[in-house]
C-alpha cells in the first residue's frame, strides 16, 4: 500500500500564504455603472459647416 505524504510546510510558506491571502483574500470594491459614464454638455452645431456651397464640387474635384 502506497502512502501520500504532505510536503512540509514551512515558516517561510506560511507567511507567504498570509501575504497572499491579505493581498488577494477579497475582491475590490465594487464600482457603480453610473460611476463608469461621463456627460458633458452638447456643443452647438456651426451653422457655416453644414451650408450648402454652389461651387464646393469644383474645389473638391477639379481643384
Amino acid at each position: 500500500m502506497t502512502h501520500r505524504t504532505e510536503p512540509r510546510k514551512t515558516a517561510q510558506d506560511t507567511a507567504d500564504a498570509a501575504l497572499r491571502r491579505d493581498r488577494f483574500g477579497k475582491l475590490p470594491e465594487r464600482i457603480r455603472p453610473e460611476d463608469t459614464v461621463e456627460t458633458r454638455p452638447a456643443t452647438l452645431p456651426d451653422p457655416a459647416r453644414d451650408r450648402y456651397h454652389a461651387d464646393e464640387w469644383l474645389v473638391r474635384y477639379c481643384g
